[in-house]
């Protein structure tokens, strides 16, 4: 039997792109190891959002062909889409394939095992106009499975390069995403992330009434999910129904993502969001008052071009003041082919590093005091289907995203069940199921 073996590097739709392909390979007759075993074949899906990612997937790839020599290696994703030449160079590549095309990668692996030199089969992603369709029905997650709904961006914010990777916005078509919910749920699965490169976009290039409120409304009555989680949403697409429907359907989890990326308006202008921080609070605010124990937590970039002390400290103010429950601090990258990689007033490494940390601190005390609200209290949680490596605890995750480690046995694994929370350990809750 042949064996496939996978590296993911980025977002969460890398990681369902990924389980797509694991599909394909096992319907082919593979099986799939370890990326760290000896492979027949080995799949890189790639990330360019920063220069960090491009340079891992380089490292990556050589890996893999120095552990198997006679092995198929082929570079998939992001990172091929905006600089195949520039992969078509690492050493020990034999197949490149972008963001789209896929859904033949098993055929293509076969084409690339006869060939003489490497192959490329990057296709013009800008010109796409269809969502690649690849279901799955398999995840290496028991408890919880990512859903792709969308692809593609047409936002074009001045630091980002995913719109040139991943092409304009393509949504699924809504009963495929329910059917494949459905296989999902009837496979064991009792969590479903929604995800997509912009999810609040989803069905507005269809022009008929297909939305994302209508698809979450189509989730929620399929009998055996208990959850749906979204993974990322800009606060500008947060409507007042979408809050409803958070404060009134259990099965959907109280958590929203909403990237800020900088808390100066100067910056956001700069960067291309539309919107400003006093319409960003103020989303905060209509969601607090009618969800009180939700939890919020956010983006943030520092060293955009342009962003001086006074930009970051305004920021940080912004972001202590809002108080999320937890924060992902990115350093710009510069990237090449993006309106800021042309912007004067670069910002220097050894600020971004300064500036990061401080943010990153802020964030840890942010999420330490969210914790810490919930002590004492009782809240679901969905128990994950393997244990704690380091404590043999059983953990899982509450519908507001908290951590949670609790002793019991193994009847539990994969099941959602009520913890009394009383204490905290390093970035989890402590409790103990409540009979």
């Amino acid at each position: 039997m042949k064996r496939v073996g996978f590296y993911t590097l980025g977002c969460k739709v890398n990681q369902y792109d990924t389980e797509s392909m694991i599909n394909l390979f096992t319907e082919a007759g593979y099986k799939v190891v370890d990326f760290q075993e000896e492979a027949d074949v080995y799949i890189i899906n790639t990330c360019t959002v920063t220069h960090q990612g491009a340079r891992k997937s380089r490292q990556i790839t050589r890996r893999a062909k120095r552990r198997n020599p006679e092995s198929i290696v082929a570079v998939v994703g992001c990172y091929p889409q905006v600089s195949p030449d520039e992969v078509l160079e690492v050493s020990g590549v034999d197949l490149i394939v972008g963001t789209e095309g896929r859904k033949e990668i098993v055929e293509l692996i076969e084409q690339a095992r006869l060939a003489k030199e490497p192959l490329n089969f990057v296709q013009n992603v800008m010109e796409t106009e269809e969502f690649e369709e690849i279901p799955i029905t398999e995840s290496k997650e028991r408890t919880r499975a990512s859903l792709k709904i969308e692809d593609g961006c047409d936002r074009f914010c001045a630091y980002c390069i995913i719109p040139y990777t991943r092409g304009t916005v393509r949504s699924r078509d809504l009963s495929e995403a329910v059917a494949e919910a459905e296989r999902l749920a009837q496979n064991g699965f009792e969590e479903i992330v929604l995800t997509g490169i912009h999810l609040g976009a989803y069905g507005e290039e269809k022009g008929e009434a297909t939305d994302l409120i209508s698809l979450i409304k189509e989730l929620i009555r399929i009998p055996d999910l208990e959850r749906i989680r979204l993974s990322s949403i800009e606060a500008t697409e947060v409507s007042q129904e979408l809050i409803d429907l958070i404060a009134d359907e259990k099965k959907l989890c109280r958590h929203l993502h909403l990237p800020l990326q900088s808390g100066s308006n100067k910056v956001l202008k700069a960067m291309n969001r539309d919107y400003t921080t006093e319409e960003f609070a103020a989303k905060i605010t209509q969601i607090r008052e009618q969800i009180p124990e939700i939890a919020v937590t956010t983006d943030v970039m520092v060293g955009f071009p342009g962003e001086t002390e006074e930009d970051f400290n305004t920021t940080y103010g912004f972001i202590k003041e809002l108080g999320f429950s937890d924060l992902h601090v990115f350093k710009y990258s510069k990237r090449e082919g993006t309106p800021a990689a042309k912007f004067d007033e670069q910002v220097h490494s050894r600020v971004k590093k300064k500036r990061s940390a401080k943010l990153r601190e802020l964030g840890e005390r942010m999420a330490e005091e969210y914790r810490d609200k919930f002590i004492g209290k009782g809240l679901d949680v969905m128990i994950e289907e393997e244990r704690d490596h380091r404590t043999g605890l059983l953990t899982g995750l509450t519908d507001n995203y908290l951590k949670v480690m609790v002793d019991a046995g193994d009847s539990y694994q994969g099941e959602l069940v009520s913890v009394k929370l009383v204490d905290t350990e390093d970035n989890y809750l402590i409790g103990s199921i409540e009979e």
